[in-house]
């Protein structure tokens, strides 16, 4: 789950943001009649937005022309083209129509979208940044006339009309207007990461109808495959035992030793958005979540990072005859070690990860262990590429099944991290799956059906009414 004005964003040009930069500049400078000042601005904002993350598709897609596959506990939703095409983009936009899709999830030609584009958050922009950002997308990106895929979703989700009744109940179209008992850096702080970075659509719990539960905001959600932490400043489930430097660190590079790395989406974020931050908006952001109000989950006794220690485990075993040692055992001999070394220190540069004191290990739910281990970690900063290989179906490096992958988790558990969770083979199933479906997901088919049932119920009761009255009031 950021924003505004400030300076533009400039990184190395391996990186996904700074290919945005190179892919729009030209286009930019070609254009004499834009104003060179407010396209500035609208273009920090969208890298600030993260809108590249989604609107890009992985391996090679032009920038915002769509096509990245959004998972979605209801199947895949496919980001739309943005860049100004008139045959497949938004070229055709009025400003007005810009911003309705924006900050209300109405297209162009009047469908609704789903809030895997969170309009909800962005709804909270104010007219002067949909400004800028129109002036950005339309007269400074170049256009792709090419179509993404389709999203297809079951019945009856694929029926665009029902979100009408999802927005009026859960969105609030409420602009973002500053606090006046907010210092102006927390104002700030909390603009960028609520309204552009839309920080609130990762980490707060959801409801029976996948809306974001009041009074629980970045309390910690489940993200698919992946775990988006509670990140209110609550000393044992939140990151209250970070200091400020720590959060600005990790939003910056998306690693910090001794508590957590990126990975998955929040790498994407920090790949694309973050790392183009100035250092103020940044501190503003951290600035905002040291404020909100903190969460506790009762079952928590200790931070998830301080879990775990330097164990000779691995060197104990060394000399015993393979078929004796754990399932476990051996895929992190072979598979982990080298890397993360036998006593789980990691690499002395700090490339590779210790696996003690680690957020992914330390956890309450091995959701981020699991998901690291089958897909790996990915994430460019600064010009440096982080990278750990996945181990799924696949894998270039091995292979591991469900078993295999729980095995593997509970030695690193027992050795490195919280030994109270424990991972079945089940568990690295439902993950691989994409994560639990929601109770929406899981009744979706019967939803129409439920309610033609009861259509039918209530009009047989009127018409038994009615006939009932007529007997009454007919004469003896």
């Amino acid at each position: 789950m950021i924003r505004r004005i400030a300076r533009i964003a400039v990184g190395a040009a391996v990186t996904g943001a700074a290919a945005v930069a190179l892919w729009t500049g030209p286009a930019a400078a070609q254009d004499g009649g834009a104003d060179a000042a407010l396209v500035a601005r609208g273009r920090y904002l969208a890298v600030a937005a993260d809108c590249a993350a989604c609107h890009t598709a992985p391996h090679g897609g032009k920038p915002f022309a769509g096509g990245y596959g959004i998972a979605s506990p209801l199947g895949s939703i496919y980001s739309s083209n943005i860049t100004p095409s008139k045959v497949a983009g938004i070229g055709n936009y009025s400003e007005s129509q810009f911003a309705a899709a924006v900050r209300d999830g109405i297209r162009g030609d009047g469908a609704h979208l789903y809030p895997a584009m969170p309009y909800t958050s962005y709804a909270r922009l104010t007219d002067a940044d949909i400004h800028a950002l129109y002036a950005y997308f339309t007269q400074a990106v170049r256009p792709v006339d090419t179509a993404p895929p389709a999203t297809r979703l079951p019945f009856p989700f694929n029926i665009r009309a029902s979100m009408m009744v999802w927005n009026a109940l859960f969105l609030d179209g409420t602009r973002f207007t500053p606090d006046p008992a907010r210092s102006a850096q927390v104002n700030r702080g909390a603009y960028l990461a609520i309204a552009l970075g839309h920080c609130d659509t990762c980490h707060t719990p959801r409801n029976a109808m996948m809306a974001e539960i009041g009074g629980k905001q970045l309390g910690g959600a489940t993200l698919g495959t992946w775990i988006a932490p509670n990140i209110t400043p609550d000393p044992v489930s939140g990151i209250g035992d970070w200091s400020s430097d720590d959060l600005f660190r990790y939003l910056k590079t998306g690693d910090v030793p001794g508590k957590a790395q990126a990975a998955g989406p929040m790498a994407e974020a920090i790949e694309h958005s973050f790392q183009y931050l100035s250092d103020d908006d940044l501190r503003a952001i951290v600035a905002y979540v040291r404020q909100v109000p903190a969460l506790r989950n009762a079952a928590e006794t200790r931070p998830r990072d301080a879990y775990g220690a330097i164990s000779n485990g691995e060197a104990l075993q060394r000399g015993v005859a393979p078929a004796s040692l754990s399932n476990g055992a051996r895929i992190f001999t072979g598979d982990c070690a080298a890397c993360h070394r036998p006593t789980g220190t990691g690499s002395q540069d700090g490339y590779y990860p210790q696996l003690f004191h680690n957020s992914a290990t330390g956890a309450a739910t091995p959701d981020n262990l699991v998901a690291a281990i089958l897909q790996g970690v990915d994430r460019t900063v600064g010009g440096q590429h982080v990278f750990m290989p996945g181990f799924a179906h696949g894998s270039y490096v091995d292979e591991l099944s469900d078993q295999d992958v729980a095995d593997v988790g509970n030695y690193v558990l027992s050795q490195f991290g919280n030994q109270a969770v424990h991972i079945t083979a089940s568990d690295v199933a439902t993950l691989r799956a994409g994560g639990p479906r929601p109770l929406l997901a899981r009744v979706g088919g019967y939803i129409v059906p439920a309610i033609v049932a009861l259509a039918v119920i209530i009009l047989t009761v009127i018409i038994i009414m009615v006939r009932a009255g007529r007997r009454i009031r007919r004469p003896a």
